[in-house]
């Protein structure tokens, strides 16, 4: 295979995610559904691998000021009302996530997934988790 052509194969799998899933039981329709939606709106900013979400820039990669990313709920625990809060107003303290990026059954859903997926993982770093 010519170089440009292997190139342009490797771009393509960076862009289409490297070919990861949402994690998300079909059965568990309102929470598949939160997962997709979580996938299609939160994840420029966000991560969360049952989501296959991969948002959030490690802080060594920011540059000093930036603050294009959010956390990484992989790490951080959310409970539902916390995430209803944050998506219709914003995120917290005045973050630049803007408010109601989904709104209605989309945010209930997006809350649900969060509340049973976020926080799975152990922190390695200042994104600790928040109690459940």
């Amino acid at each position: 295979m010519k170089r440009p052509a292997r190139l342009l194969l490797i771009a393509c799998a960076l862009v289409a995610g490297c070919g990861g899933e949402i994690q998300v039981p079909e059965q568990q329709a309102q929470l598949r559904k939160g997962a997709e939606l979580f996938n299609q709106r939160c994840s420029g900013c966000h991560t969360l691998d049952s989501a296959n979400a991969y948002g959030s820039k490690p802080s060594d990669e920011l540059k000093a000021g930036e603050r294009t990313n959010g956390p990484s709920f992989n790490t951080r625990r959310v409970r539902r009302d916390d995430a209803l809060f944050a998506i219709r107003n914003g995120g917290f303290s005045g973050s630049i996530m803007p408010a109601n990026v989904v709104v209605g059954r989309d945010a209930e859903d997006i809350a649900a997934f969060l509340a049973r997926y976020s926080g799975k993982k152990k922190s390695k770093g200042p994104d600790s988790p928040v109690s459940p």
